[in-house]
């Protein structure tokens, strides 16, 4: 269990990262408050969404908070049973840790004030990217790790598999 370690303070990190963050933000913006930080591009804000990516479902009764609770909790725990049993290669294990992290961060968020805060806003003229927050960045990239851990051993399954016909 200890060479499994490094990966569940990677996923620790990631939330204390995220919270540090979004505590930060609260302290210091009101809600819908903008700083601009790089012109016509990069603005610091408050939001909140109360559904998942996107705002997807935010408009709903309420029920959704219990439900992206939920989900976050079943695949935390599928997810660090993988890195447990060495189901993914480093990174896979790395990008399982992170999406953990940036899980836990906003299951905080919903746990403690009903929404997930977000603060990061990205935008070009009159094209915004939807406002997020690190804990979202940790699951993004966490999720392209995993994508690239699954094809590489793809590969090399395939690759084995053609040496031995």
């Amino acid at each position: 269990m200890t060479s499994k370690l490094p990966y569940f303070l990677l996923a620790l990190a990631a939330v204390v990262l995220d919270q540090i963050s979004k505590l930060a933000v609260l302290a210091d913006f009101q809600y819908q408050e903008r700083l601009n930080i790089i012109p016509n591009f990069f603005d610091l804000t408050l939001v909140f969404n109360p559904g998942a990516a996107f705002s997807f479902l935010a408009d709903q009764g309420g029920w959704q908070k219990f439900f992206f609770l939920a989900l976050a909790v079943v695949i935390c725990v599928y997810l660090a049973r993988s890195i447990v049993r060495d189901d993914f290669a480093r990174w896979g294990k790395i990008g399982a840790a992170m999406i953990i992290g940036g899980a836990i961060g906003n299951v905080i968020d919903r746990l403690a004030y009903g929404h997930v805060v977000d603060f990061l806003l990205f935008y070009w003229q009159d094209w915004y990217y939807p406002a997020f927050n690190i804990a979202d960045s940790f699951i993004c990239v966490g999720a392209v790790f995993l994508v690239l851990d699954g094809l590489f051993k793809n590969k090399k399954a395939e690759a084995k598999d053609g040496q031995a016909v």
